[in-house]
């Protein structure tokens, strides 16, 4: 099966330098001397520098070449959630079966990448895959389990034969909707628990902010169609844990660097790759109001997030919420 990676970010790079040891796999970069370079010097010297590219991957920037070596084959858009849009207009409904890699809410609109597909290209075959992953440790072969998922059970499949194998193992779901919301959600949880450790708070407090997290997570989820069980799995918990906790983690950084006093702007110029909780927290909050779903973790990120509480007074008013039944 021949595979194409439409964008040569650090996931990008490493999902196609592992499905290329499996699949006759290319990675388009949009930077014409980007490809040129990883090409020739078999790195992804800006995104993912410690990790050499084998030599089975071909690297381009001819987007029509890419997409016509998975003409019959998975074409997989590893792109932040701003690209999603562009990219699916630009693939049409020809393609044997697309996947996207990208995590959060679209900025404006506030649609998820199911929910974009639907209405850009309705007839296309499409899906999501997911999970705890970082993309340093996919590329060095690190055991990784991802949850690809459709409501084209054929393409889950397919997702599988193509990246299933000794050190990535891919599960199959039927609730895109869910896995979605997992893996954007579990960004802004991210931030929320770099600035609990910021300020020192504790292991309970993280704790609790986890799985508080992971409710709020669930209740949204719900509310715009998912299946509860999916939130126990790698792209709810799973990827969730993994965020929250990992210092690798863009957005655990972001919550970090919150806590220390450093303003956002500067946070993320030095970061140098996209925090998708900083985008998605203002669409999650405003999505969730408008189904009447509570999450107050979420309303206190984007307090901060916005500059108008600090990190002291958003922890004063999340302890100072009325007591409730848990569930």
């Amino acid at each position: 099966m021949n595979l194409t990676v439409l964008g040569a970010g650090a996931w990008g790079t490493a999902l196609a330098a592992s499905a290329c040891l499996r699949q006759p796999t290319q990675l388009w970069a949009r930077d014409a001397a980007q490809a040129a370079a990883m090409q020739r010097e078999r790195c992804n010297a800006r995104y993912l520098p410690d990790a050499p590219l084998p030599a089975a991957l071909t690297i381009t920037s001819d987007f029509a070449a890419a997409l016509a070596h998975a003409r019959e084959g998975l074409l997989v858009i590893a792109t932040p959630m701003a690209g999603l849009e562009g990219l699916l207009r630009r693939i049409g409904a020809d393609a044997a079966g697309v996947l996207w890699l990208c995590k959060g809410f679209q900025e404006g609109s506030g649609r998820l990448g199911h929910e974009i597909a639907r209405d850009v290209a309705p007839a296309l075959r499409c899906g999501v895959l997911s999970g705890p992953s970082f993309a340093i440790e996919v590329a060095r072969g690190q055991p990784t389990a991802l949850v690809a998922a459709s409501s084209d059970t054929a393409l889950a499949e397919r997702a599988v034969e193509a990246f299933h194998g000794d050190s990535l193992r891919v599960y199959t779901s039927s609730d895109p909707v869910g896995v979605e919301v997992g893996g954007a959600v579990k960004n802004v949880m991210a931030i929320a628990t770099g600035i609990a450790d910021g300020m020192a708070l504790g292991l309970n407090a993280r704790a609790a902010l986890i799985t508080r997290g992971l409710a709020e997570m669930t209740r949204l989820g719900l509310a715009l169609g998912a299946r509860a069980e999916t939130f126990m799995g790698l792209s709810g918990l799973g990827d969730l844990v993994l965020t929250t906790t990992g210092d690798l983690s863009r957005n655990r950084q972001v919550g970090l660097r919150l806590a220390a006093g450093l303003a956002l702007p500067q946070i993320l110029a030095e970061l140098g790759h996209v925090a998708e909780g900083v985008l998605s927290a203002p669409t999650v909050l405003q999505r969730a109001r408008s189904l009447g779903v509570a999450m107050p973790i979420t309303e206190a990120v984007v307090g901060v997030l916005q500059g108008r509480v600090t990190p002291a007074e958003a922890l004063a008013a999340l302890m100072g919420r009325e007591a409730r039944p848990e569930h």
